[in-house]
Formats: structure tokens, sequence, C-alpha cells
């Protein structure tokens, strides 16, 4: 695994920090506020190109490997987490799931679009009564003749309102996981519907939503991948997901160091700066160590998943880390700031809010210990 940058990746993390610290960083407490992102910024990253990256040029898409991809998510995810996640849910989840396993005339209807942020797409996993134990969804869907009727409810939806497409599981055979089919269900489709989840801890900005199908039509060619195979498509997402979750927890962590490594240097007690104190050296250097290591999980991942090797457990151990990791980096910097650090005239309670749903969404940090301990010692916990 080669830890030098090429001039290519090198530009590309270069590029994708300007575009952070002009259209996100300036933005990003107002959005936070006001509990709603400018849509104007869709068509800006569709613009930079950082809704198609992994996607093929010829799919309308921006190129690069799932390094490139994961150096772009820690820049985004260094400036504001709301803005990564309409891009590691519309790119990682869906448009890339569509690249993996989509017919062509799926790939022609909606890569260009999603690549290009003409069009957003969502991921309708989660429902109000499975969250972790995803296998056991309810949203079914039902053959009738050359269609399928879907009826059920997705809950915690990112993009859920802006969405031009959603990749909707359900369930079209028996229980569990293998009774699970995936669709590419059109957000306009009669009897869908999305309503905005409102006061949210973090991530206030962005469009988080609960979807509601009431016997909606689609054609059966809106079927994505095999019959049944509808969990192998939400797994195999999620392996890229939670390794994009780890990627911009890493750049959540940078945000609260550069902040807190600041303010050290500029806030003055007992007649020195604080940056000078050696319990505040700790916390920031802690914060550092922590950081750099979350990085290296990732890029672990990110190297086996472009050479073509499994990558499932790699990613959970970042995901695992990372997210644990900038939970514990925002609370070390809000107590850099000090009483400071308890208001919303510092970036540091943001950060520490977004920080504290990596932990949660697509897949707790105690799925992934269950996961990496079934990996480990051959024994499932999960029944």
């Amino acid at each position: 695994m080669d830890l030098t940058l090429s001039q290519e990746h090198q530009a590309l993390k270069e590029s994708a920090a300007a575009f952070v610290d002009k259209e996100v960083v300036p933005h990003a407490p107002a959005w936070d506020r006001a509990q709603e992102v400018d849509r104007g910024i869709v068509a800006k990253l569709g613009a930079a190109g950082l809704l198609g990256l992994g996607v093929p040029e010829e799919m309308g898409g921006s190129g690069g490997d799932m390094f490139a991809y994961a150096l772009a998510i820690e820049e985004l995810g260094r400036g504001d987490q709301a803005i990564r996640g309409i891009v590691s849910v519309s790119l990682g989840l869906v448009a890339k799931s569509i690249v993996k396993y989509g017919t062509p005339e799926q790939q022609e209807r909606w890569l260009p679009g999603l690549c290009s942020g003409e069009q957003l797409a969502c991921f309708g996993l989660t429902e109000p009564g499975t969250g972790s134990d995803a296998g056991a969804l309810t949203t079914k869907a039902v053959k009738d003749g050359d269609s399928y009727r879907i009826t059920g409810s997705k809950q915690f939806i990112t993009n859920g309102n802006w969405a031009d497409v959603a990749l909707v599981m359900a369930r079209t055979g028996g229980e569990g996981a293998r009774g699970v089919s995936a669709f590419l269900v059109p957000t306009d489709s009669e009897g869908f519907s999305a309503t905005k989840i409102h006061d949210k801890l973090g991530l206030r900005g962005q469009d988080t939503a609960a979807l509601h199908l009431d016997d909606v039509v689609v054609p059966a060619s809106a079927m994505l991948g095999e019959e049944g195979r509808g969990f192998t498509v939400a797994m195999t997402a999620l392996d890229r997901g939670r390794t994009s979750i780890a990627a911009s927890a890493v750049g959540l962590a940078t945000a609260c160091l550069d902040a807190a490594l600041s303010y050290a240097q500029e806030r003055t007690q007992f007649g020195k700066k604080v940056a000078g104190f050696q319990l505040v050296q700790q916390l920031l250097v802690e914060t550092q160590v922590e950081r750099d290591a979350a990085r290296l999980l990732v890029w672990k991942a990110c190297d086996l998943a472009d050479h073509d090797q499994p990558f499932r457990n790699e990613a959970s151990a970042a995901k695992y880390y990372a997210a644990e990791m900038a939970v514990r980096a925002a609370n070390r910097c809000v107590q850099v700031y000090g009483g400071y650090g308890f208001t919303e005239e510092y970036p540091l309670a943001k950060y520490l809010r977004d920080a504290r749903v990596l932990t949660l969404y697509e897949g707790t940090t105690q799925v992934q210990t269950l996961l990496l301990g079934r990996a480990l010692t051959g024994v499932s916990a999960f029944v």
C-alpha cells in the first residue's frame, strides 16, 4: 500500500479542499441555524465533479477510484457533514450501485443526471421498525403482471425530500434477507411522498425525511439487480458507505483540530498562551494521532477496494474506529475552548453535534463490533 499521494490524487484533494473552503465553510453555520441547506449547492457539487467520482466517464461520471472518492469525502466532511451526506448517499450508495448492478437502460436513465447534479438520489433501507436489523424490513413489493406494487415506509432518509429517485429495498419473497429486492423508484410516482424530519441533534441543515409508499407502481424493469438479491445490493453499497463515513469522520476531526489549535494559539490564560499548557497539548496531540490512525484505516479499505479485493471487514473497522474517534476529537476540542466551546458562537458545538450521528447510521458502532467479532471468531452474535 503506497502512502504517497499521486499527482492526480493530490490535485483532486486540493481541488476538493478549495471547493469546500469557498462554497461550504462560509455557509455551514447559517445552514445549520436555518435547518436547511441551500439546494443550489447540488449543482455546484455536480459542476465540480464531486457527484460523479468513481462513475466511469462514459456513463456520465468523473472517473477515478475509491481512494479519490475518499479523499474528496474527507474534505467535504471537514467542511460540513450535511453536504458530505448529499454526496455519499446520492453518489456512494445509489449511483455506484447503479454502476455495479444496473442494466444499460437504468444506467443511461439515471447516471448522467445524478453525476451532473441535475438529479439527486436517496437510499431507502431503514424503516421505522427496522434499523440495525435491516433484514427484517417490512416494505413489500407485490408482483402485478409486468409491474410491482410497493407499499411501506422508510425512516431517516438523507436527501429524501430532494431526491428524484429512491433506491428502495422491499420484500418480494419470504422472511429474512433473501426475500428482499431493490427497486429504483422515481419520487414523482403516484403514491410516493416524503415528510421532512426537523429538530435533529446534528446535521440540522441536511435534508432528512420519512418516505411513504402507498401502492406505488413501478415496472419490473425498475428492479436493480436480481430478484431476491436486494440485500446484497444494500450491503455492497454499505461497504462503500461505511468507508465514506469513516473518511468524513477524519475530515470532521481535522476541522476540530484546526479550530482548537488556532484558538489555543490565540487564547491567553495565566499570562501565557493556552497552547503552552501541557494538558492542552495532550488534548491536541491525542486528537491528531487518532485522526491520523483513522485515516490509515480508511486508506487500507480503499486500497483493497481499488485492487478488487474484499474490504467489508476493513470498511467496518474504519467506520468503527473513525466514528468514535470523531466524537472524542470534538469532545476534546470543546475542552480546549472551555466555556466558549459550549456556545454556538464557535464551531465546536456544531462539530460535536454532527459527530454524534456518525456512530449511528450505516451500522452503529455496536453492529460494526459484532460484524468484526464474527469475522474474528467465526461465531455470529446476531443469532
